[in-house]
């Protein structure tokens, strides 16, 4: 019964959700596109974006091909299959929704030309962006269900008619190593796929975006004074390519990656438990109690994306919305995340009901049928929570981007230091509420109510990341508009689409900091029971108990050197995307010094030029930052061993934390006070008067500043800690075996292994 309910509900809502998305595709794609010019720019954006996610994908499948050869000959051949499964749903996934953004963009900067109405021009961004949500959810839950299939089921590795636990959960044995492997390691291999894309397109995308940007803005806003957009700028194509690759592309797969690896982990961690269980000392644990808490995340899952589906309709099915973007939005959010709760609490009682009191007691689940409900809701209040932080600290509604805004006035360097200062203030309030959630969730569920807390976050990821990519859309809608020569009217309207896309994104970026953060515990938790007895002390009644003593050499070590690889991570991306920028720069001063009738606005700039700049640029930088990240774990784990990447994992994970809040916070309140100054908030410096354009210009250099902290280093923060995680968990059964530390009698010692 349970297999038939898994099947039924995650199939029927994978193609709910992609069967919409495909519906919405349709009718976006129908609608028309505007007048000639606005055909042509459109047309180079899409060319653009194309051109970069192919030559992307090229490289990406070659460094895929290979980690799946090495999964295959030294981890087991499932692992690599399952790899390039996700790594196929997170790459189409991407695909589809920057394709639709590319289609969409133009459409809405069409809507408001012909309609003049702010409701009917979101209702087209919103269809637009809804294929990027609908698709993240859906090939993520259809890739998932088919890993289960083939290889839970399929291969024998999940027998769901044991009684026992060991029938329950079967190992098998690598071909060529002799290692034995279950299905916690297949599914970490799916992880792993979708990671791999993750990281490139939110890499290759943030280093192509923020690079293009730089360089219009340094050039186009501070020395030639010409506004945002202007066709004038030879590197506004480029820009707005850059808002498909990155904040589309790259934020689906991100948020895609994040979704699964949530699931994953917690589904990881209840096999895991299972498995290093004494059974014979704890009679209670059953081997329903165990089915039933594999099956409940992705049912979870399934449910989120159901409830999703809904929410996303109500604007899109309504005959007239309003003028107020920002409501419509957050009643679509609400609207799933409601059902999503409503139908997580009745399945978790479903589920779990009939399992006595005691079993789950001995499961750690202490608020009886209803804990990984509970935990799962602690998951979403904190996200919601850490999101409205986030805003507080970069809305310019409100006192800290105000004061850097202000503070422009007396020039870049105080508008950068308070800005830094800004980031660093708002790290301590979204721990604080990442603790008491980890605590409360830990209290009530033991380390699977962690994994609940991050699925949680997640569970309506589908409509979060339909609000996040209608942004983008906007934003380039904007960018058409003033190219094409609209009247103002019209890029108000986009204006005030986009400003509000820039609002609701800060609550999504939270809930990928925050669910970052739990899935990787779990995940972490799970790779100290797969390193096996070193990390585990059993009771005498059979509990087990986690232990990774943090004074160890090894450990300690591993932590100092983990604590410092996500700055040299994020220093990697800081300067590849400057010396894409830097060649940037230098085209456009070149098109502007050689061919003075660009600037008079007598000939067309040469865009192509600077699209070609940016996306080689990108393509040859995101490559080490990449690589360094997926190996380090590997290597040091077959040189010193479990312990050290132990170590590795807990102190990169606390720095990444707090680079990921910083970076995204302050990077956000730069770029939101410069806004505030352009709108003419900041008294005594009005556009056109004397001493707007100093204060502008150092409004700008701070926003040049945030570009690769807020939407290259911080967003890739995230996935670095996942992936370093998971990729341990996968290889953490050869490498405990099999490392130099062990090799060299005696050496173990020196470290106090």
């Amino acid at each position: 019964m349970d297999l038939n309910l898994l099947t039924i509900i995650v199939m029927f809502a994978s193609v709910l959700g992609l069967g919409y998305a495909a519906l919405n595709f349709y009718l976006t794609k129908k609608l028309k596109e505007g007048n000639e010019r606005m055909q042509y720019i459109a047309a180079k954006i899409r060319e653009g974006a194309g051109a970069f996610i192919k030559y992307e994908y090229k490289i990406v499948a070659i460094i895929g091909s290979i980690v799946a050869v090495v999964l295959v000959l030294v981890i087991s051949w499932e692992a690599g299959i399952a790899f390039v499964i996700g790594a196929v749903m997170s790459a189409t996934a991407g695909f589809v929704g920057m394709k639709i953004a590319t289609y969409a963009n133009v459409r809405v900067t069409n809507a408001a030309n012909e309609t003049r109405n702010t409701g009917k021009t979101l209702k087209v961004a919103f269809r637009g962006g809804s294929v990027m949500g609908l698709c993240v959810a859906g090939f993520a839950l259809l890739g998932a269900i088919v890993v289960y299939c083939i290889f839970g089921w399929g291969c024998g590795m999940i027998n769901v008619n044991g009684n026992g636990l060991a029938e329950i959960v079967v190992e098998h044995t690598h071909f060529l190593t002799k290692q034995s492997y279950n299905l916690s390691i297949i599914l970490s291999g799916y992880a792993l796929g979708c990671s791999i894309i993750a990281l490139f397109n939110r890499v290759g995308g943030g280093i192509y975006t923020k690079a293009a940007d730089m360089g219009a803005d340094l050039v186009g806003k501070t020395e030639a004074h010409i506004p945002e957009d202007d066709p004038r700028n030879p590197a506004t194509i480029a820009d707005n390519v850059g808002d498909n690759v990155g904040d589309v592309a790259g934020l689906g797969a991100d948020l895609l990656e994040s979704y699964v690896g949530a699931i994953m982990a917690t589904v990881i961690l209840a096999i895991e438990l299972f498995v290093h269980t004494s059974v014979e000392n704890i009679p209670t644990l059953t081997a329903s109690l165990l089915q039933k808490m594999v099956l409940f995340p992705i049912l979870f899952a399934g449910i989120g994306l159901i409830g999703c589906v809904i929410g996303i309709s109500f604007p899109l099915i309504k005959r007239k919305l309003s003028d107020n973007p920002h409501m419509e939005l957050n009643l679509a959010t609400w609207i799933s995340a409601g059902i999503t709760l409503i139908g997580g609490c009745l399945l978790s009682v479903f589920l779990f009901k009939d399992e006595a009191a005691e079993t789950l007691r001995s499961a750690k689940m202490i608020a009886g049928p209803v804990t990984p409900w509970v935990c799962a809701a602690i998951g979403i209040a904190a996200g919601i929570v850490i999101g409205i932080l986030s805003e507080y600290y970069t809305s310019y509604d409100h006192k800290p981007t105000k004061g850097i805004a202000s503070a422009s006035k007396e020039g870049a360097a105080l508008t950068i230091t308070q800005g830094m200062a800004t980031g660093m203030i708002s790290t301590m309030l979204p721990v604080v509420i990442l603790g008491v959630a980890i605590f409360a969730s830990f209290a009530v569920g033991g380390m699977f109510g962690v994994g609940c807390g991050a699925m949680g976050m997640l569970s309506f990821v589908a409509a979060t990341v339909s609000v996040d990519t209608y942004g983008p859309i906007s934003d380039n809608a904007g960018g058409i508009a003033e190219m094409s020569g609209l009247d103002e009217e019209v890029r108000a309207i986009t204006d005030k689409l986009d400003s509000v896309g820039n609002t609701t994104a800060a609550i999504g970026k939270g809930f990928a900091i925050g669910s970052a953060a739990l899935a990787t515990m779990s995940m972490m938790s799970s790779y100290l029971y797969a390193a096996g007895e070193a990390f585990l002390e059993k009771t005498a009644d059979g509990t087990v108990t986690l232990l990774l003593n943090i004074i160890r050499g090894d450990v300690i070590v591993g932590a100092i050197v983990g604590a410092a690889i996500p700055f040299l991570f994020s220093g990697m991306l800081i300067n590849a995307v400057a010396k894409a920028a830097r060649q940037m720069v230098e085209e456009v001063r070149r098109q502007f010094r050689e061919n003075p009738k660009i600037l008079s606005g007598e000939e067309d700039p040469d865009s192509t030029r600077c699209v070609k700049i940016s996306s080689q640029g990108a393509l040859k930088q995101m490559i080490v930052p990449s690589v360094i990240a997926i190996s380090i774990p590997v290597v040091c784990g077959f040189i010193f061993g479990p312990g050290f990447v132990g170590g590795i994992l807990i102190g990169a994970t606390l720095s990444a934390i707090m680079l990921a809040i910083y970076t995204g916070n302050a990077g956000g309140a730069w770029d939101n006070a410069k806004k505030y100054i352009e709108s003419g908030g900041v008294e005594g410096v009005k556009k056109g008067e004397e001493g707007y354009d100093a204060v502008h210009d150092a409004a700008v250099v701070g926003d040049t500043v945030g570009d690769p902290l807020k939407d290259t280093v911080g967003p890739s923060l995230d996935i670095l800690i996942k992936i370093m995680s998971t990729i341990s968990l996968v290889c953490v059964v050869v490498f405990q075996n099999f490392n130099l530390m062990q090799a060299i009698p005696g050496l173990a010692k020196i470290f106090g292994m």
